[in-house]
């Protein structure tokens, strides 16, 4: 199932993620990883996989990870870890796009944003200044179709149970990638709670037109986690 616009959606270099792996290179504060260099690594290595693209954190890591991969970037500046905190002003997305994203990912709900600006004039004002693509990032139907009618060029699944208005589901929510590839004419993306291959493919199944894919390729002591609790389990 695809929306049936998507194909067209897109201007042609970012095309090639449809029906691709997106990953995303973050790290936590205070973790081994938490620096650029390091990032940069791991884009190249999920590049070499076979990603068709990264989505990155932080004005340094979108600098070192912009200079050795060339499939599109997904950048995004996470401020506070509350409310509003991804990519929250005008100001933050025009930083990103300085510091060498393709897309900027930006918090793309219905809830107020800090510096007083709609959702609508953020993408519109941020359109006219950069010319670059923005992802909304949504917690829900209604979160979403409003982004696509304020411009939003993408739109993600990132937030879905973390804003009151779904539930926090034990995998992706594929129910929501389902109604929004059916009713959003932008193309869609899978993220969040993605830990399987099977799931991956769920999500594309469901309509995604690509697929977001983080913490269980990129963060190790999560991964670890899993095992461990599995091993005490047993």
């Amino acid at each position: 199932m695809t929306s049936p616009h998507t194909d067209i959606a897109l201007p042609a270099r970012f095309r090639a993620l449809r029906g691709g792996l997106v990953v995303s290179c973050q790290a936590y504060p205070g973790e081994p990883l938490r620096h650029p260099e390091s990032m940069a690594r791991i884009a190249q290595s999920a590049v070499t996989g076979g990603a068709v693209g990264i989505r990155s954190q932080g004005l340094d890591d979108i600098r070192a990870i912009a200079k050795v991969v060339d499939v599109p970037q997904i950048g995004l500046w996470k401020v506070g870890a509350e409310g509003v905190f991804i990519t929250p002003t005008l100001d933050h997305a025009l930083a990103v796009a300085e510091a060498g994203a393709d897309i900027v990912a930006i918090d793309g709900t219905r809830r107020a944003r800090p510096d007083g600006l709609t959702l609508e004039e953020t993408i519109r004002r941020f359109h006219d200044e950069t010319g670059l693509l923005v992802m909304a990032d949504t917690g829900s139907v209604d979160d979403a179709l409003a982004a696509e009618d304020a411009g939003a060029d993408i739109v993600g699944t990132t937030l879905s149970g973390y804003t009151g208005e779904r539930p926090v589901s034990d995998g992706p929510d594929l129910e929501l990638v389902e109604i929004l590839a059916t009713r959003l004419t932008v193309p869609v993306l899978a993220e969040g709670r993605i830990r399987t291959p099977a799931e991956a493919k769920a999500a594309l199944d469901a309509g995604a037109y690509s697929v977001v894919v983080g913490t269980a390729i990129t963060h190790p002591a999560t991964i670890t986690s899993w095992f461990v609790d599995a091993l005490v389990e047993g």
